[in-house]
């Protein structure tokens, strides 16, 4: 079995515990694909640079990133530039052979390109353009085994490949939990996302009030209305990954000494695929009911 981990990129996280788990699994003769966030250092770059990170509201109230041309300069820069390369060489200090992978090399991530995205500013719509973002349509998931079967551990990071409408393609930007759920799903891998919570709580200010696990759509229902602010993308990009095909889906704290092996042994909180509602159910239920 394949696990596929993320270790999310806030300045909260520190992922010298995972990466030390990373190595015990594969010299254990496991699979690990590991995947990064960054936007924090993305931030921190773009202010270095003495320029302002945007961040925009759509009409549903979700809070993200826009991202211009130049904000994409500095994604290349910092994502498979510095924070790649910096896992990819802490692994190797691991003993582990790692090969650090954009989503633009071999097509690993592709999706449409969004150039223009609809925004509330001001309490009014808009349309704002020039963005360069996109949402993952295909994994190509055979780089993947392949670099595994022959002994290395793939380190993947955004950006990813953008199908232009005019033909072509151009580097975009993507969400990390969602990518690396994309992953899972292709792989049918398990997912841990690791981060700076030790799970998701009931109350997110309350650490006592962790949900332990999610194994059917009303469990589920109830990690949706729990999960606010950061969580809520995990949750999404969580049900992303089992829907696309992936083992199960846990989120734990990446500041412990073995926080892969702790999420898989059940620490953190577990979503399973019989959280999700089988829509072919509901179909034959309505059908029934009618």
């Amino acid at each position: 079995m394949t696990t596929v981990v993320k270790i999310g990129g806030a300045r909260a996280v520190d992922p010298e515990g995972a990466l030390a788990d990373v190595a015990s699994l594969v010299e254990d003769g496991e699979d690990v694909v590991l995947t990064h966030g960054g936007s924090t250092a993305v931030d921190e770059t773009l202010e270095e640079l003495g320029e302002e990170p945007t961040y925009v509201e759509t009409p549903g109230g979700v809070v993200g990133r826009f991202t211009d041309e130049r904000t994409m300069d500095v994604f290349k820069m910092v994502m498979p530039g510095k924070l790649n390369t910096d896992l990819v060489e802490s692994l190797h200090n691991e003993g582990v052979d790692a090969v650090g992978l954009s989503g633009t090399d071999g097509k690993l991530l592709c999706g449409k390109r969004k150039s223009a995205v609809r925004v509330k500013e001001d309490g009014k719509k808009k349309i704002k353009r020039g963005d360069h973002s996109g949402t993952i349509e295909s994994v190509n998931a055979d780089l993947l085994e392949t670099t595994l079967a022959g002994g290395y551990t793939p380190v993947v990071s955004v950006p990813v490949l953008g199908k232009e409408k005019g033909g072509g393609y151009t580097a975009v930007n993507a969400d990390a939990d969602r990518a690396a759920a994309a992953i899972a799903g292709a792989l049918e891998a398990d997912l841990v996302v690791l981060t700076d919570v030790s799970g998701i709580y009931e109350d997110p200010d309350d650490e006592s009030t962790k949900i332990e696990s999610a194994s059917t759509p009303d469990e589920f229902e109830a990690v949706k209305d729990a999960a606010e602010g950061f969580m809520t993308k995990k949750v999404m990009a969580a049900e992303e990954a089992l829907e696309g095909g992936a083992s199960s889906v846990i989120v734990a704290t990446a500041n412990a000494d073995e926080p892969i092996t702790s999420a898989l042994a059940g620490e953190g909180t577990t979503l399973e695929p019989g959280a999700l509602a089988d829509a072919d159910a509901d179909e034959t239920a309505q059908e029934a009911a009618e």
